[in-house]
């Protein structure tokens, strides 16, 4: 018998293209937030929506990710705040690998995938005794179509984030990731991989949700493996672009491809090129 589940996610856009989300216990009214880097925005709609904030998961210590924390714990009564980096704001809780967390019926698992920064984690979410499809909130480690830079760690480590933490997860797992990066990320498939007609199908897709102002996230474990070269490491295609059959050479070689690679539009404009160079912007 299929048992519908009482956790919904709420996702919200905020500053340039980060996502927050809410994790939601309809019955309970008990929320959790993710990476909510913008606090007041948060704590309206918690208020509007009639819910209890009771915990915040934080994905990793970057500004966008994590700068709302201290402000929702002033705000919030026995708040706690989860996450892998003692570099986190207002972290109470630090979690490790595999440790589960409890919030009445939700489950949450604590996956440690460093590299984008050292103290990087996921958190795969599920339901007591329910039938449908678990969640990954997978900051910046997968994107759709994407994955991560590696600013803290190696191809190695991440091969290993994507192949055996994130890629063995159930494969009806919805992906939420820290971005969005679809269109761009998308594109660069598109040169990895020309003749992949799940990635010209998945761009057209992206476009349409752009145009409309819609998110494109989740997608889900098993449709990443159709279209996202970072997930596709022993395809020929992939393997034929980086001139690599060794998987994490390929990775290696595609991530830094990806590092270079920017669609027309993005160049930036002289005066924005010269405040990189005097060290005025962060690239």
């Amino acid at each position: 018998m299929r048992v519908r589940g009482a956790m919904k996610v709420k996702v919200i856009s905020i500053l340039e293209d980060n996502y927050m989300y809410l994790v939601i216990n309809e019955q309970s009214k008990e929320a959790i937030a993710v990476d909510p880097a913008v606090p007041h925005r948060l704590l309206e709609i918690v208020k509007r929506e009639g819910l209890s904030l009771t915990a915040v998961l934080t994905t990793h210590h970057h500004w966008d990710h994590a700068r709302g924390n201290e402000a929702l714990l002033k705000e919030v009564q026995g708040l706690r705040v989860y996450g892998g980096d003692d570099r986190i704001e207002g972290l109470t809780d630090k979690v490790t690998n595999a440790q589960e967390l409890k919030f009445n019926s939700i489950n949450v698992r604590c996956l440690f995938t460093p590299c984008h920064t050292s103290g990087h984690m996921c958190y795969f979410v599920w339901e007591d005794e329910c039938t449908d499809a678990p969640a990954v909130f997978t900051g910046d480690t997968l994107f759709i179509g994407g994955c991560g830079r590696f600013l803290e760690g190696t191809a190695e480590q991440m091969y290993h984030n994507l192949t055996q933490v994130l890629g063995s997860l159930p494969q009806d797992t919805k992906v939420f990731c820290g971005h969005e990066y679809t269109i761009k990320n998308l594109k660069f498939a598109m040169l990895v991989e020309p003749e992949n007609e799940k990635v010209k199908e998945m761009l057209s897709w992206a476009r349409a949700r752009d145009d409309d102002d819609k998110p494109t996230v989740p997608s889900t474990l098993v449709e990443e493996f159709e279209y996202n070269p970072f997930l596709r490491l022993s395809e020929e295609g992939v393997q034929k672009f980086t001139g690599k059959t060794d998987p994490i050479e390929v990775l290696r070689v595609l991530r830094k491809e990806k590092d270079k690679f920017k669609k027309p539009k993005e160049r930036l404009p002289p005066y924005a090129m010269l405040a990189l160079e005097w060290g005025l912007l962060r690239p």
